[in-house]
């Protein structure tokens, strides 16, 4: 297993995250704080180019050079572990260190554009950034730091049904440095036993994709809600109360479209959408909206908020009934 850092690490900021779910990146603070990460966040980062990318917006050799000036910020700072909480951004940078280290005819376009751009300071030499040992995603710090996230869990989410959706440009695009297999991913359910909670593991569906698609989402809506549907219903056949994620566009997919499935469908799905650092930080006691940013979701989360603050109110009755007799 590769060495997982705990320091000099660049906290990699995604556009969605922080369009779309901005407690994810609140929560991942919160979360590497207590365990004891460090961690740097630099504004000069620039998004990685990946829904753009993936809509054949921006070509490879434009996302490369994007991704080699990222590089370039996290060695200027001393911080070359670039840690990312979107599974895109991940996936994106993995290939661009590869080709930025194995294709000198890359390297040498890419170095040429800075030169002639008046950025020859970004120029990339080989070996800056290695694909395998400085790039990484959130959950593998979380797995290798399940200890530390045990000792600082709070509150008891041991009685919710929970599953676990793994991202498919961590575990299928770029699957050679996955932590706990691709073939039934496991690294969310055994982070969250570090919470004390055993989730419903394998389930049908699991490797499904979300139906996202980027771009099918919008030019093949309906391909693209049928495979989230089918998701949905056979998580519903399970009785999931919380779908733990860690991809924001996987998050996007499910809880944006949920409300919109459930009424096509006639179905009630019940289902709450959690980053996997939003849920450690609730067990962990974080402030649902300061923290969680839960106010940003389209499916309230305000109902797993009010059934754990009942079943504390029963318990604190429970210890007084029980002083009193």
């Amino acid at each position: 297993m590769r060495k997982i850092p705990d320091k000099n690490i660049m906290l990699f900021k995604s556009c969605l995250i922080n369009g779309e779910y901005p407690g994810i990146e609140s929560s991942t603070k919160y979360v590497f704080d207590k365990i004891g990460v460090e961690y740097i966040v630099d504004d000069r980062q620039s998004c990685c180019t990946g829904l753009g990318h993936y809509s054949d917006i921006y070509d490879q050799l434009s996302t490369t050079v994007i991704g080699g000036r990222n590089f370039s910020i996290a060695k200027k700072t001393n911080h070359t572990n670039i840690v990312m909480m979107c599974s895109t951004c991940y996936a994106i940078h993995k290939k661009v260190a590869k080709l930025l280290n194995n294709n000198i005819e890359v390297r040498d376009k890419v170095n040429n554009i800075y030169d002639e751009t008046g950025l020859d300071e970004m120029k990339y030499e080989e070996g800056t950034v290695d694909s395998s040992k400085n790039i990484f995603h959130v959950v593998d710090i979380l797995f290798d730091k399940k200890d530390e996230i045990a000792k600082n869990i709070k509150i008891d989410l041991s009685g919710f049904r929970i599953a676990t959706h793994p991202a498919c440009h961590y575990c299928k695009v770029q699957y050679e440095d996955v932590t706990e297999g691709f073939r039934d991913p496991k690294i969310l359910d055994e982070i969250l036993k570090s919470c004390g909670i055993e989730t419903i593991g394998w389930y049908d569906h699991k490797r499904s994709t979300c139906g996202a698609g980027f771009r099918q989402r919008f030019v093949n809506r309906d391909l693209s809600m049928k495979v989230t549907s089918e998701k949905l219903t056979s998580l519903k056949n399970e009785n999931v109360d919380i779908l733990v994620h860690m991809c924001p566009n996987c998050q996007m997919q499910f809880d944006r479209y949920q409300p919109f499935i459930e009424k096509d469908l006639n179905l009630d799905f019940k289902m709450l959408h959690l980053n996997i650092c939003q849920l450690i930080a609730f067990a962990m006691g974080s402030d649902p909206y300061k923290v969680m940013g839960i106010q940003t979701h389209t499916v309230p989360i305000e109902p797993l908020i009010e059934k754990v603050e009942k079943n504390l109110t029963n318990e604190i009755k429970k210890v007084k009934t029980t002083n009193k007799a």
